[in-house]
């Protein structure tokens, strides 16, 4: 355990022994921090992101430094992090400061210059994300929001929604996520034992009604009439 403190000089394996420690402790530390860091970057995200990167390069990069200062830094600022991230949960003061509300950029086709400053954007930005969602002209939104998490989230008026099903009076099956049975030639026994069939059956099909065998699927899903979708490499 010579690598993990402060050394003169370090030879190849321990340099990639603190390589390996470091990733798995990030990843835990990921993990501990939750999906919430991942799927959107917050102002308290982004600056533990920075700051956890910043602190577990070090050691990496330094002999003369020693993984278990870093490692206990990073323990701190991920349990002030997650106080911080239930803190906001029960105060609404502090969880406006850490995630804004957001800002209206344009209500009812009418562009407000005043929050495009606000939220320092442009308004080439405000239409390139607004083509991304095929709407091409912007008296056609009915209200468009900036995120707390960058993205742009925009509502067409009514006029200009696609109708559903609902609007056009059409009879609709309740939704049902096809169940995937074969990925990459192999069986998932798992998704398998939720349906009323058996792995032979499933052969059974693959070979009388497609003539192949189960390495030769990519990947093979069931609809709620037992119809089996097949794709093949």
């Amino acid at each position: 355990m010579d690598f993990f403190h402060s050394q003169e000089s370090l030879t190849a394996i321990q340099w990639v022994l603190r390589a390996i420690i470091a990733f798995f402790f990030l990843l835990f530390m990921t993990k501990i921090m939750g999906q919430r860091s991942i799927s959107q970057l917050s102002l308290l995200d982004f600056a533990m992101a920075i700051t956890l990167g910043n602190i577990i390069a070090h050691p990496l990069s330094d002999e003369g430094l020693g993984m278990k200062g870093s490692m206990i830094t990073m323990s701190v600022l991920v349990f002030l992090y997650l106080i911080g991230v239930f803190l906001s949960l029960k105060w609404v003061s502090l969880r406006h400061f850490l995630d804004s509300p957001p800002i209206p950029l344009i209500k009812n086709g009418k562009i407000i210059n005043a929050n495009l400053r606000k939220a320092r954007i442009s308004v080439d930005f405000l239409l390139s994300e607004l083509r991304k969602e095929k709407i091409e002209e912007v008296q056609h939104v009915a209200l468009a929001l900036w995120e707390p998490d960058g993205s742009i989230s925009s509502f067409l008026q009514t006029q200009y929604q696609t109708p559903t099903r609902a609007d056009l009076n059409v009879k609709s099956e309740p939704f049902f996520l096809p169940t995937v049975l074969i990925k990459e030639g192999k069986i998932d026994y798992h998704e398998l034992n939720k349906t009323m069939f058996a792995d032979d059956w499933l052969k059974d099909q693959l070979t009388s009604t497609y003539n192949v065998t189960i390495e030769d699927v990519l990947l093979a899903t069931i609809d709620q009439h037992n119809k089996l979708q097949v794709f093949l490499y």
